[in-house]
């Protein structure tokens, strides 16, 4: 081999060496899936499924009606409490009404003891004539005591309505099924006219605002990494280049498991990692289940 080769191959190789250098130096330290955090939203009463105002992909802020459930069996029993209600002020009205006629009757009563009393001190009466208007009195004191207690018997029967119609009006709400967050719609389990159960799923939610890359790493790169990190994580922009932003480690798994299936070799089945989750913005363009990597 000739000078000119000799230098040519050694200049080709140094080349080499310098990429290898570069690209081992560029090179992601984990790898992963991005995922996150969803939520089952379910039906908490039974009933016919008048109406779903939401559709897969849509964001729905919080508070949004997504799913109405058939309020007529409970708007029917809310009428009845109504009118049991009604009937017991009624019966309470009666009550007070018999109580003023008793309470007038007593007070001519009170007047001929009075005056009965003042005969019988002049002997112009009997102790047995005084013994009977007081005895008609007393009569007439636990009739009133026994008005009182109808009217508490009322009251009381009243309060237990109201507290059934507090308890249809909490049913009422349950039955209009609203977002408890501002998320995306993953998955819808109900259709209108169909029928939901008591804890029913209806629809499957995320925030895809925010994204989680959970990535592997050894333990060797354990000291490398805390909770409240910054690092930089990659996903695929296309082909050949990736798209990076800053995320934030947010979640380090306290114990060890097998390299997952999903990301491993047969060489690594028998290596241990640790599972970490990177909290990331999303800008729009990552998707769950998408492929990320992370640089420390």
């Amino acid at each position: 081999m000739n000078n000119l080769n000799k230098v040519f191959l050694s200049g080709y190789f140094l080349m080499l060496a310098l990429v290898g250098c570069q690209n081992s130096d560029d090179a992601s330290d984990a790898y992963g899936n991005f995922e996150a955090t969803d939520a089952i939203i379910s039906s908490e009463v039974s009933g016919k499924v008048l109406q779903v105002y939401v559709d897969e992909g849509e964001l729905v802020p919080r508070g949004e009606l997504i799913t109405l459930i058939d309020t007529t069996i409970l708007s029917i029993k809310k009428q009845q409490l109504f009118s049991s209600k009604a009937a017991a002020y009624s019966k309470i009205a009666q009550v007070n009404a018999s109580k003023e006629v008793l309470k007038a009757q007593r007070a001519v009563l009170a007047k001929d003891v009075e005056r009965i009393y003042n005969m019988y001190k002049d002997n112009a009466a009997t102790s047995k004539q005084l013994d009977d208007v007081q005895g008609q009195l007393r009569v007439m004191e636990k009739q009133m005591l026994g008005f009182d207690s109808q009217i508490e018997s009322i009251h009381a029967e009243v309060a237990v309505i109201e507290a059934q119609v507090i308890e249809l009006n909490d049913q009422l709400e349950r039955c209009e099924i609203r977002m408890p967050m501002e998320a995306t719609i993953l998955q819808k389990f109900v259709e209108n006219g169909e029928m939901s159960m008591a804890g029913k799923p209806v629809v499957k939610v995320a925030d895809l605002s925010k994204m989680y890359l959970r990535a592997f790493i050894s333990g060797s790169q354990l000291s490398q990494v805390e909770i409240g990190q910054s690092v930089e994580v990659r996903y695929d922009k296309n082909k050949s280049d990736n798209s990076s932003i800053n995320g934030k480690i947010s979640w380090i798994s306290s114990s060890a498991e097998f390299t997952p299936k999903i990301i491993q070799t047969k060489e690594e089945r028998v290596d241990l990692v640790y599972a970490i989750k990177v909290l990331v913005e999303n800008n729009g363009q990552i998707k769950i289940g998408m492929p990320g990597e992370i640089k420390f």
